[in-house]
C-alpha cells in the first residue's frame, strides 16, 4: 500500500508513546490520521499538530468505538489503515502471602478481566469495526482494501512475575493475528502484529533514572530503551509492504525477559 494523502488511518492509543510516534510518521507521508484515545488534551494537541482529528474513545466501550469510527470517517473518509496501540498493564502475582501478616491473597479477578478487556477485546473490537468499514471500499490496483497493525509485547512470549493478565492479553493478540489474516484474505485486508520490548514510552518515563539505566543495560544490543519511532518504522513497513501478512514480529534488541 502506498502511504500518501489518498489514505486515511485510525491509530488507537494515538495521543502518546508508540501511537503518537506512528501517527506522526503516517502524517509525514501525507496520510490523514484520526487519533483514538482517552487523553483529550494530548490528543487534541497532536491532532492539531499533524492536521488530523481526535476522537475520545474508550476501547472497552462498543458505543464509544462505533462513535469514534463514525466521527473519523465523517471528517477524513473511510480508513484503509488501522494501528492498534491502545493498552495498559498491571503487576499482581497469581497468589501471594503477606510477609508481615501471613495473609494469603489471589489476583483480583476484576483486575485480570480489566486488562483482558482493554488490551485484547478492545483491540479486536477496533479490528472488527475497521474491517467492516474497509469492506465498503473498492480495492486498490493490487487488490488491497486495507492493512492493520496490532501491538502485543515480548511479554506474550516471556512474561515476568506478576504479568499473568498482561501476558495473557498480549498472547491473545498474537494468537488471533493469523486467524484474522485468514478471515480477511478474500477481501484484500492484511494484518500483522509487533511485539515491542522495553520502549521509552510514558509508562517508563516516570521511573527513576537508575531503573531505566538497569533496563537499558539488560538489552543485548543496542543497550538502550527502544525509541517510539523505531516501532513506527516497523509499523510503516508492515503497512506498505503488500507481502507482509499474518506475522507477529519481535522488536526488542534481542532481549529475553528474566522471571523478574
Amino acid at each position: 500500500m502506498q502511504l500518501d494523502s489518498s489514505i486515511t488511518a485510525v491509530v488507537t492509543g494515538g495521543a502518546s508513546g508508540l501511537g503518537a510516534a506512528t501517527a506522526r510518521r503516517l502524517a509525514s507521508k501525507g496520510v490523514k490520521v484520526a487519533l483514538f484515545d482517552l487523553n483529550e488534551a494530548a490528543g487534541e494537541a497532536l491532532a492539531q499538530e499533524i492536521g488530523g482529528v481526535f476522537c475520545k474513545v474508550d476501547v472497552t466501550s462498543e458505543e464509544q468505538v462505533a462513535a469514534g469510527f463514525a466521527k473519523a470517517r465523517a471528517a477524513l473518509g473511510q480508513e484503509r489503515v488501522l494501528v492498534n496501540c491502545a493498552g495498559t498493564g498491571n503487576a499482581v502475582k497469581t497468589a501471594s502471602r503477606d510477609k508481615t501478616s501471613g495473609e494469603i491473597k489471589h489476583f483480583p479477578l476484576a483486575n485480570f478481566d480489566r486488562i483482558i478487556q482493554i488490551n485484547l477485546v478492545g483491540t479486536f473490537r477496533c479490528i472488527a469495526h475497521s474491517a467492516a468499514g474497509m469492506l465498503t471500499l473498492a480495492p486498490l490496483a493490487d487488490g488491497e482494501r486495507g492493512a492493520m497493525v496490532c501491538t502485543a509485547s515480548v511479554a506474550a512470549v516471556d512474561g515476568q512475575m506478576g504479568q499473568a493478565s498482561y501476558s495473557a492479553s498480549k498472547a491473545g493478540i498474537v494468537g488471533m493475528t493469523l486467524p484474522i489474516a485468514r478471515d480477511l484474505m478474500g477481501e484484500g485486508i492484511r494484518i500483522n502484529t509487533i511485539l515491542p520490548g522495553i520502549f521509552n514510552t510514558p509508562l517508563l518515563q516516570g521511573a527513576p533514572d537508575n531503573v531505566k539505566a538497569a533496563l537499558a543495560a539488560s538489552v543485548p544490543f543496542p543497550k538502550r530503551l527502544g525509541n517510539p519511532d523505531e516501532y513506527a518504522q516497523l509499523a510503516e513497513t508492515m503497512l506498505s509492504n503488500g507481502y507482509f501478512n499474518g506475522e507477529s514480529v519481535r522488536l526488542d534488541g534481542a532481549i529475553r525477559m528474566a522471571p523478574r
